[in-house]
């Protein structure tokens, strides 16, 4: 039955206005997030939530639940019936420019600007608000209400605002009180539930998308259950505690007006426990594995494989994570979350193959990419180390200092050149594809990231001269049993990793450790740098039946590089006056 038809059933039968016998109150919202760690996160730091003992999927705001889940989401919460949430704070000025501030930082802070491109507007006998995102789509707004601070209203769209707000009356209690006259509204224990018209046809359904449910507790389920029946509210199933339920408390769905999804919950329910898989990353304890054989009888390597799972990782062991080791998978997807959104001003989620409900590679749970030293850390630096990483920090200070006078005054990046050894084999936040190609004498290994191909010749040959350096330096290959081990000498030093020289000397090694998985290690030798050699591992899995590596146009389509030096010229202009 319609939401519509549902209504008119209920005014026929005299129980729209009606004095419900129950009363209930707000208890949680159920809010899509790929990452409930991090959401929880993002709702503490930015909203002022408390977080939930025991429990890293919620949080407390003002004593109602946001309670997220990860699963694949059909879109915001606009054109859905239900258009809103809404915060109060004491000093809503002060708290939009906190906000601002962060969202230019990225963070994932979205503020919903006015045409004249203001964030917040003072309406006439209300009270000051504004509006906001969250990543996820959850459209928020800001109120300034004194009398009711922090949590505060829900705001539904509706076909029939009247009619929908009687329903919820007649289901839940609660007293009439349309806030300051603006819309038609119900106070459940002091927070409203509001209802304006929706203006194009019907509101989507709330199932799927970021707000998935709004749910309300109720003293006897049972009880109740039974007397919402009568009043010809239709239940999906009966109220049950839910597979996987914290506590023994039931619950119940019921589809409510405007194809809002309403659940009913009886008090100490606490959710539900859920499971993420994630991907171990590198295989440090192997099984016996023998990999397939090339014609001439070297080991398979080729394929295309992507790093996808190993983004997020860390070059180097974080201090807070000293003896740990490996991440829970919530805390790998909550890693791999906070580096979306820290820089989401550069590229939306949509654009990232690393986004996650996108990447069918669950993210991995390594803790750092360095296994030696012991200790996940970078040894010492070497009394001329340090000297060369000062002498670099005064030229970069240089370069910051004035508008770059061209192209040579940025990076190999920006100048889609190189990202250099190992720098090209990190995975980033897209283009992760790796594609190896082997014959007879050669193996060629192709990286999607500025699309660079290096050449290493597996059987022994005269060496280069001392004098030939290069960007990607010079590589000799050779087997050790499965594993390919390239050497690589004669870097030009103009595309370090972490301060290293022209001296390095980088030992690479590939190793297939699975049908389906590729081990990855490098050992940075760099004596005018470091006390001692350091190594780090990840790995790669094999997507060749879905990836497939796309041109990289870098020169052809860095409008960046055009940007910075037109906008470096224009600063060139205003300091003049010319």
């Amino acid at each position: 039955m319609s939401s519509a038809s549902r209504l008119a059933v209920w005014a026929a039968i005299g129980l729209l206005g009606a004095t419900s016998a129950g009363a209930a109150s707000f208890h949680h919202l159920r809010i899509i997030s790929p990452s409930p760690l991090e959401a929880v996160a993002w709702y503490a730091r930015h909203l002022d939530c408390d977080e939930v003992p025991d429990r890293t999927d919620a949080v407390a705001c003002s004593g109602i639940e946001l309670i997220f889940v990860a699963m694949p989401t059909m879109g915001s919460t606009q054109g859905t019936g239900v258009n809103h949430v809404a915060f109060s704070y004491a000093d809503l000025a002060s708290k939009m420019a906190e906000l601002e501030a962060v969202g230019v930082r990225g963070s994932g802070v979205r503020l919903q600007r006015s045409d004249d491109g203001s964030t917040l507007r003072d309406v006439a006998g209300m009270f000051k608000h504004g509006f906001l995102f969250d990543p996820w789509g959850t459209r928020i707004e800001l109120v300034e209400d004194p009398a009711r601070l922090g949590f505060h209203h829900v705001h539904l769209s509706a076909s029939d605002p009247a009619a929908t707000l009687r329903w919820y009356r007649q289901v839940l209690g609660g007293d009439p009180d349309p806030l300051h006259g603006a819309d038609g509204g119900l106070r459940l224990e002091g927070r409203w539930l509001l209802a304006s018209r929706h203006l194009d046809g019907a509101p989507a359904a709330t199932r799927g998308r970021a707000i998935t449910h709004v749910a309300f507790s109720v003293p006897d389920l049972g009880t109740e259950a039974v007397r919402m029946r009568r009043g010809g509210v239709e239940f999906e199933g009966e109220p049950a505690a839910p597979p996987n339920g914290r506590t023994s408390a039931k619950r119940a769905f019921a589809q409510g007006p405007d194809n809002v999804t309403v659940a009913f919950v009886e008090p100490g329910y606490a959710g539900v426990e859920a499971a993420r898989s994630a991907s171990g990353g590198v295989e440090t304890r192997r099984e016996p594995y023998e990999p397939p054989r090339t014609p001439w009888g070297e080991p398979d390597l080729q394929g295309v494989w992507t790093g996808n799972a190993a983004h997020g990782i860390p070059l180097e062991r974080p201090a807070n994570l000293e003896g740990v080791e490996s991440l829970t998978a919530e805390q790998a997807a909550a890693r791999r979350e906070r580096g979306t959104l820290g820089s989401i001003w550069g590229y939306e989620r949509e654009w990232r193959d690393t986004t996650l409900g996108y990447d069918k590679m669950a993210p991995s749970t390594q803790v750092a990419m360095i296994v030696d030293p012991p200790d996940g850390r970078l040894p010492a630096m070497t009394p001329e180390g340090k000297r060369l990483a000062a002498q670099a920090q005064v030229a970069r200070r240089r370069v910051l200092a004035r508008p770059p006078a061209g192209p040579e005054d940025l990076t190999p990046y920006v100048r889609c050149i190189t990202r250099g050894l190992p720098g090209m084999m990190f995975p980033g936040i897209y283009n992760n594809g790796l594609q190896i190609s082997q014959g007879p004498g050669n193996v060629v290994i192709l990286k999607e990231m500025i699309h660079e191909a290096r050449v290493v010749p597996t059987e022994p040959r005269d060496p280069v001269g001392p004098e030939l350096t290069s960007w990607l330096g010079d590589p000799q290959g050779r087997w050790e049993g499965d594993t390919l081990v390239v050497e690589t000498h004669r870097f030009n030093g103009r595309s370090p990793v972490r301060g290293s020289s022209a001296a390095m000397k980088l030992t690479e090694r590939f190793t297939r450790v699975g049908p389906t998985k590729l081990a990855y290690e490098f050992t940075v030798d760099d004596p005018t740098v470091w006390v001692q050699p350091w190594t780090a591992a990840f790995a790669f899995d094999l997507d060749d039946e879905q990836y497939e590596l796309v041109e990289y146009a870098c020169h052809e389509g860095n409008y960046g590089m055009f940007n910075i030096l037109s906008g470096a010229r224009a600063k060139d202009r205003a300091a003049t006056g010319r």
